[in-house]
Formats: C-alpha cells, sequence, structure tokens
C-alpha cells in the first residue's frame, strides 16, 4: 500500500474519475446558493441538489468534485478527541441519470484496490438490507466473498433527507487491524471501536419520498457518492487521525512552534492545539469565500470558531494575535487546490487578525461581566453561578464555557452545567424549529421545476431592446395555465427575451410585452434555477395566449439609467482598491434606477479625504470617457488576464469580462453604458457600515445625479435669499451673522450681569437678621441652576457672614441654591437641611452639604410661599 500525501490523493481521485468520462468541477463556496435549508456546505452532494431535482441541467451527466466542507454540531468535542473535526474535503464521483449500481461499485473498487492499491483482504463492505441487487454486483461482479457483505439497516445504509430523492446505499470499511479493536469476540463492521473504518459511501438514489413517507421509483436514477479525503489519507499515511495526516500536522507544527510546546506530551495542551488546528482550517477556507465574522447566521460561526482558537491560544501561553500567522500556513498546504486562497492571502489574514484583536476586548469585557456575576452570587450566599449566567457570558459575549469554570473554581464557586445546557438546548431547539420548514423543502421541486428542462430562453438584450418572441408558460396563482385575461396577474416565459433577469445586484428589467390580443405590463424580470427568464407582470388590457407571437419591448431609459450605475460601481470598485488597497473587494451591490449601492471589505471607516479621492477619480475616469466592452472567455484565460472574480458567485466554464479601458476588468453578467462618459458624473452620497469589516457606499449618477445638485442648488438660492445675499457670499453673509450674534450675546450678558448686580444690591438691603444671622433671600428667574450657584456664592461673600437663600423658575424649572459661611454653620446652620423642607413646598426635593445645597421643584407658582418659609426654617435651626 503506497503511502501517498493529501494533496496527491485528492487529485488521484478526481483524475481516476475523468478517465471514466466524468467533468472535474472545482469546489463550490460554502456558502450555499439559493438553498436556505442550510447555513453552510456539509457535504459533497449538497451544492448538486438543483442538478438532482431537475431544477437545473447540469454540465455534463457524470461529474466529480472534492468539495470544502464545513459541519459544526460536535463543535465542543473538536480537541477533545483526535476524531472530531469542523473542517473536511468530500471527494465524490456523481451520475445524473446516467450510470447506476454496477459502475458505481465496480469503479470505486477498481480505484481503491488498483489505484491505491489497498489490499482486498483488508477491505469490507455493508449494504442495506433489502439490496439484493448491490449484493449480487459485490458478489458476482466483484468477487467479495458473503462474509464480507454486511447488510445494515435503515439507520446505517439508507440515504433520505426530509422529501425527496432518496435511496440505499453501500459503504466501504477499512480493517485498521486488531490491535486497533475492541477486543470483543463479536467485533465487526459496525462496531463503534476504531478498528473498521468506514471511508467510501455510495448512494444509489432510485427513490422519491413523499410527505405521506411513501417511496416511489425514479424514472432517472442517481449516483451520489462521498469519501472524507482527510480520512483516506488516515488510511494510506498510516497513521492514528487526521492531525497526523501531512498536511493537517504541518498547521499542528507551526501552532506547537508559536506556543513553545511540544504536541503529546500534555492532554491539556493537546486539546488545545487540536482545537486551535482545525477551526484555523475552517475560518480560513469560510473568510476566502467571502464570510465576514457577525452575530448571525454564517458570520456567527465564524467568530465562534475563531474565538475558541483564540482562547486556546491563550491557555497555551500565547498573549497576541496569532491566527493570522497560521492560516498563512493553511493557505500554503492547500493553494494549489484552492487557487483563491493564495489570490486573497492578504485579505484572509487582515481578516482574522482584525477579529483576534476584537476578541481581546470581548474576553475583558466577559471578565468584568463574569466578575460581577461572581459578587452578585456571593452576596446571595450562594456557590453556585446560575445556568442563565453562564449561558449569557456564552451567548452574549462570546466567552467560552471552560473559562467561565476556571474562574468560578479560583473563587471558590461551581457553575449549574445543567442549567447551562438546559439554556443551550432551548436556543437549539428554537433554532431546529426555525430550520424545519425549511429542510423539509430542501428538496422541495417549484412550479418552474415542473417545466421542460431542454426549453430555455435566450437573452438578446446586450444588444436588442426589444424582441419577437413566443409565450411558451403562462403560469397563474403557481398554476401553469393556457390564458389569462385583463387584470390578472401572471408570470410570463419567453422563447426569447430583452429582459434583463435580476441577478448580481442588478434589479430586473421592466417593460411590455405586446400580443395582437393583449398586453402585459411586465414589472419585474428574474431567473429561474434552469436559466428560463420569469417576466412578473398584470394583463393591461385584452386576453393573452400560451403559443401567441408577441413583441417584448423594455423600459429602455430605465435600463440606461441601470446601466449607468452599473458600469459605475465598476469604476468605484477600482478606484477604492487603488485609495485603500487590495484588500478592498466587493461583498455587495445593488444596481438600480435611482441609485447604486456597494459594499466592499474595509476595517474602518473612510475619511472625508479618501471618500473624495475616490469620487474624484471616478469622475475623471468618466470624463476620459473610457470605451467600455464585454467579452466571452473561459474563466482561466480571464483570471490570467487579471479579472476581477467576486465573492461567492458561481462561475461556469465560459464567463463575461466587462472591461472598461485599461482600468478596470471584472467578470460580470449585467448590463452596461457602451464609454463611461454615459455615466455624466457620479456623486457619493455617504460611507457607513454594515458589518464588521464590511463598509457601504452610496451614490448617483446620470440624471439622478444631476436632480440631487438641483435641488441642492434651489436650496442655496432660497438660503442666500432669505440672508439677504447672493448664492456665492452666502457662506460670508453667515459668519457675518454668527458674529452679530456673538457681540449681540455678549452685550446681553454684560447687561444680565448689570441687572443681576443692582438685584445684589437689592437683595442684601432686605437681608433679615434671625437669631443673631443674616439671612438674604431672592428670586432670579432669568437665571439657570450654574448661575443661580455663581450669585449664590456672591451674595455670600458681599454677606461677609450669613445665609443666602436663592430661587428661579428658568425655562419652567424650578431650582434653589441655599449657601452658608462656615461661622453661621458653627452656630447650628445646615443647608441641605433647610433646602430640602423649602422645595418640599413646591413639590420638590434635594439635600447637600451644611454649608450648600441645591434642589428641584414642581410647581413654580408656590416658588414665592416656598421663600417666605425659608425665616421659620432657620429659625428652628437656630
Amino acid at each position: 500500500m503506497q503511502k501517498l500525501g493529501l494533496n496527491e490523493l485528492r487529485e488521484r481521485f478526481l483524475s481516476f474519475f475523468e478517465s471514466k468520462g466524468h467533468l472535474r468541477l472545482p469546489s463550490f463556496s460554502l456558502v450555499p446558493q439559493n438553498d436556505p435549508s442550510i447555513l453552510l456546505i456539509n457535504a459533497g452532494m449538497t451544492p448538486l441538489k438543483p442538478y438532482f431535482t431537475g431544477q437545473e441541467v447540469p454540465p455534463r451527466k457524470r461529474v466529480t468534485t472534492c468539495q470544502k466542507c464545513i459541519r459544526t454540531p460536535d463543535i465542543e468535542n473538536v480537541g477533545k478527541t483526535a476524531r472530531h473535526a469542523t473542517f473536511f474535503e468530500m471527494l465524490g464521483n456523481f451520475s445524473f441519470g446516467d450510470y447506476f449500481k454496477k459502475e458505481a461499485i465496480s469503479w470505486a473498487w477498481e480505484f481503491v484496490t488498483q489505484d491505491l492499491e489497498i489490499p482486498e483482504d483488508r477491505l469490507w463492505v455493508s449494504i442495506y438490507e433489502e439490496d439484493d441487487e448491490a449484493f449480487e454486483i459485490w458478489n458476482k461482479d466483484i468477487g467479495l466473498s458473503p462474509e464480507r457483505i454486511v447488510r445494515m439497516g435503515k439507520d446505517n445504509n439508507f440515504w433520505e433527507h426530509g422529501t425527496g430523492p432518496c435511496g440505499p446505499c453501500s459503504e466501504i470499511y477499512f480493517d485498521r487491524g486488531p490491535d486497533k479493536g475492541c477486543g470483543k469476540p463479536d467485533c465487526k463492521v459496525g462496531c463503534d471501536c476504531d478498528r473498521y473504518i468506514e471511508f467510501w459511501n455510495l448512494v444509489f438514489t432510485q427513490f422519491n419520498r413523499d410527505e405521506n413517507g411513501n417511496y416511489t421509483r425514479l424514472e432517472k436514477k442517481n449516483i451520489d457518492t462521498g469519501m472524507g479525503l482527510e480520512r483516506l489519507a488516515v488510511i494510506m499515511q498510516d497513521v492514528n487521525n487526521l492531525f497526523e495526516v501531512d498536511t493537517v500536522r504541518n498547521i499542528l507544527s507551526y501552532v506547537c512552534k508559536t506556543a513553545g510546546v511540544e504536541y503529546g506530551k500534555s492532554e491539556k495542551a493537546d486539546i488545545s492545539i487540536r482545537v486551535i488546528t482545525d477551526h484555523i482550517r475552517s475560518t480560513t477556507m469560510m473568510v476566502s469565500d467571502g464570510i465576514i465574522p457577525s452575530n448571525e447566521g454564517r458570520g456567527y460561526v465564524l467568530r465562534r470558531l475563531l474565538r475558541r482558537a483564540a482562547r486556546h491560544g491563550r491557555l497555551l501561553g500565547i498573549d497576541k494575535p496569532f491566527l493570522f500567522d497560521v492560516a498563512t500556513v493553511v493557505i500554503e498546504e492547500s493553494k494549489k487546490a484552492y487557487p483563491e486562497l493564495e489570490e486573497k492571502k492578504d485579505y484572509i489574514r487582515k481578516v482574522i487578525k482584525t477579529e483576534e484583536e476584537r476578541f481581546e476586548a470581548t474576553v475583558d469585557q466577559g471578565l468584568s461581566i463574569l466578575n460581577e456575576y461572581i459578587k452578585e452570587t456571593k452576596n446571595a450566599n450562594s456557590k453556585v453561578l446560575s445556568g442563565s449566567m453562564v449561558f449569557k457570558l456564552h451567548d452574549t459575549y462570546g466567552f467560552p464555557l471552560d473559562l467561565t469554570r476556571e474562574i468560578a473554581e479560583e473563587n471558590g464557586l461551581s457553575i449549574d452545567e445543567e442549567g447551562f445546557k438546559e439554556e443551550m438546548a432551548e436556543q437549539k431547539r428554537k433554532a431546529r424549529e426555525a430550520l424545519k420548514g425549511r429542510e423539509s423543502s430542501a428538496w422541495a421541486q417549484d412550479t418552474y421545476a415542473g417545466l421542460v428542462q431542454d426549453i430555455k430562453t435566450e437573452f438578446v438584450g446586450y444588444s436588442e431592446v426589444q424582441s419577437d418572441s413566443r409565450i411558451m408558460y403562462i403560469i397563474k396563482d403557481d398554476s401553469v395555465v393556457e390564458s389569462a385575461r385583463e387584470g390578472e396577474r401572471v408570470t410570463v416565459i419567453l422563447d426569447k427575451t430583452p429582459f434583463y433577469a435580476e441577478s448580481g445586484g442588478q434589479v430586473g428589467d421592466t417593460g411590455y410585452i405586446e400580443a395582437a390580443t393583449g398586453l402585459i405590463k411586465v414589472e419585474d424580470c428574474k431567473k429561474a434555477g434552469d436559466g428560463k427568464h420569469l417576466h412578473f407582470g398584470i394583463v393591461e388590457k385584452g386576453i393573452i395566449e400560451s403559443g401567441s407571437e408577441v413583441k417584448a419591448k423594455i423600459d429602455v431609459k430605465r435600463r440606461m439609467a441601470i446601466a449607468r450605475n452599473h458600469t459605475a460601481t465598476h469604476l468605484l470598485h477600482k478606484a477604492l482598491r487603488n485609495v485603500l488597497g487590495d484588500h478592498v473587494n466587493q461583498a455587495g451591490s445593488l444596481v438600480e434606477p435611482d441609485r447604486l449601492r456597494f459594499d466592499f471589505t474595509h476595517f474602518s471607516a473612510l475619511t472625508h479625504e479618501e471618500l473624495k479621492k475616490v469620487e474624484d477619480e471616478v469622475n475623471s475616469r468618466i470624463l476620459d470617457n473610457l470605451k467600455v466592452s464585454t467579452e466571452e472567455m473561459d474563466l482561466e484565460s480571464a483570471k490570467k488576464e487579471g479579472a476581477t472574480a467576486l465573492f461567492g458567485e458561481k462561475y461556469g466554464d465560459i464567463v463575461r469580462v466587462v472591461k472598461i479601458g485599461d482600468y478596470s476588468m471584472e467578470l460580470c453578467g449585467g448590463t452596461h453604458l457602451g464609454a463611461t462618459s454615459q455615466a455624466g458624473f457620479i456623486k457619493v452620497l455617504g460611507e457607513s457600515s454594515v458589518a464588521a469589516g464590511v463598509r457601504r457606499i452610496e451614490a448617483l449618477t446620470g440624471e439622478a445625479a444631476l436632480k440631487y445638485f438641483n435641488e441642492r442648488e434651489a436650496m442655496l438660492n432660497e438660503v442666500a435669499a432669505a440672508l439677504k445675499t447672493t448664492p456665492q457670499d452666502t457662506l460670508k453673509r453667515i459668519e457675518a451673522l454668527n458674529m452679530d450674534i456673538k457681540n449681540a450675546e455678549r452685550e446681553i450678558e454684560q447687561l444680565r450681569s448689570k441687572l443681576i448686580n443692582s438685584s445684589v444690591d437689592d437683595i442684601l438691603s432686605k437681608a433679615v437678621e434671625i437669631k443673631g444671622v443674616k439671612v438674604a433671600i431672592g428670586r432670579f428667574d432669568q437665571l439657570d441652576l450654574e448661575a443661580l450657584r455663581n450669585t449664590g456664592d456672591v451674595i455670600k461673600n458681599k454677606l461677609g457672614s450669613g445665609v443666602a437663600v436663592l430661587a428661579s423658575a428658568h425655562g419652567g424649572k424650578v431650582s434653589f441654591v441655599i449657601t452658608a459661611t462656615k461661622d453661621v454653620v458653627g452656630k447650628g446652620i445646615h443647608c441641605g437641611n433647610i433646602i430640602k423642607e423649602v422645595a418640599k413646598v413646591t413639590g420638590g426635593g434635594g439635600g447637600g452639604r451644611p454649608d450648600m445645597a441645591q434642589a428641584g421643584g414642581k410647581d413654580a407658582s408656590k416658588i414665592n410661599e416656598a421663600l417666605q418659609y425659608v425665616p421659620k426654617v432657620i429659625e428652628s435651626q437656630l
């Protein structure tokens, strides 16, 4: 048996099935396309579902792939054992209505025994207990003895997922030897021990399961096989687990080097090393497919994996960001199979490093909250941190359970793990309920899947704005009908159309479909999974019939406005990369007739200067009148020429390249201008944050930008007229008015001071003496609380010895201030006690020190009554 590296095994498998007439497809993105039942691709066949259901026509009836996959249900066990992992690669060969069991089994056996040279006496197979056909092939055609063919029940050897295509399966096992087994006399295939390792599952999709649980035979049977690449490498390299496989071991070794520890010396350290090694593989691949850390969906999965890895880095004594460096090793090990890793290397490192830095802040915040919980628990004379507390730390602050436990123990507390598990179970139950309806429909065939697959819509909209077409289908109320009348809403499918179907961020075209007997107003156009264009609209007059000859016309003015904004997004993308750096990538866009929205990867807000530079650069390219041209070519050629591909986009072998002079080149299926000058100009409205590491720019072009400036000009003219000046002198006029206002305010303040001084003298002259203590009482409604305090100090100082009691109803707000000299405080005066009684008269309250106090009130009409009460209160204190 040859000792083969993981990368060589991948290539051998794909090359083998290419020799059997299979089309090799690159791995699909980890982000599912049009499949709401899952967050991340978790199996080799998952992105191929539309081919199995008939919703889309496969590029060839035989396909082979090596698919990146992520599974996180057992994330808490990753690291604790060497068997669990979140990231793996799935090798697969697929047949869509072409070959079936005989070929699938024969080729699997040929690859395993002849290409890989695995000894036959170490191989076993399992089959579904009722699948006699598979038994006959394994026994008669392959020559495997009946003893090595194990029949198993539905739980083990029948594949189904909700409703839809399903069928029996056959699995191939490798016997690792008695020394890897449990030692029990009945140890055999299917035992939970490590002796017999299942490494290839051949699924024979031959039934369709309906909602009532009934099975009917499929007219076209399919083959879906899956073999874990890492598991195969474990067998071929004769190692104990995936962490010892060559490429994974290289990552693990780098982690050990960074932490200054040796693998295999401490079980506690080994757990952390395995967690980091696995999670950095997952996160590197996720970021390369455009996933950004966030608090929901797949972004939360990414954040959780990164933070768990960072936390285990801390446990190993790594006190600074390091995962972004480990990601470089992952890229190096896998870049040949996934060249996008090398292309996006800087971006991947930046995203991971940014999240590591955020985690540092999160851990500190979590520690602060945890310390509060510990204090609260001890004050309640409890020895256990509640499950809800632990869960909130985990769920809201991303605080790892093991860290909570460790710190609690240091403080003499334990944690309510059962309560925590109940909270977690409840959260998972809610998540499952949310997914339940979507999972059951994951295989569901919609109305459009039932239409003839061979009929396609020919799109002529790149060069034509109208076309002579024929109505192929009319769909009303989710049913195919022969005709529709005035007022009825319909979806129409044509054999040929100039209507662009919404995709790539560009909205669909609108317009009309004219027939001899009726007229349809088209309000939107979208694309079905198999490429048919769906024209949504309403019959405005007459009757329309299936099969009718029609004239399809788009709204040309609206299309032109959309083209301006779409070409401008390409210019904007390039300008952002020039101004900010090559880490900028498109993360989403919306191209409408009235505006454009462009989301891009960047880690801080743009300064005013940066935004201006970007806008100026785009406008310069518009004025350069650069030619906009399109060309179709194969994907590899386009990439070699430097065309920018977008995150998460699914491209075929032949792609459309949009070039803007020598300035920009992107893969794009949208409609564009003939030259940049047709955009008129661009006006950037602003920039904002969408998510961590993603920014958004909104902008206008053409008539919308002109309208924007016309409205601003009209507003400026109105402002200038109101200021009695010209638009060009408006700023000078405002500056002059501001100066006049400041001078007026200064003058008012001087007058107020004179008035207060006059009032102060009047109050001092009316001061009364109570048991040898002077008391000055006054009201200043023109003063706020701060000014009232200052005035109180002035009066106190002028008194020399005594008490000043002041009130105000400034701005409708009742305020009291009482201040006293030190000598009268010695005689028994306490301002805090006095003000409490005085403010009570107005429905308020307050307090303070013996020498100074302030309070508020509610009823301004009772201020004078409160001030009249002052002598009585003071007298009671002396």
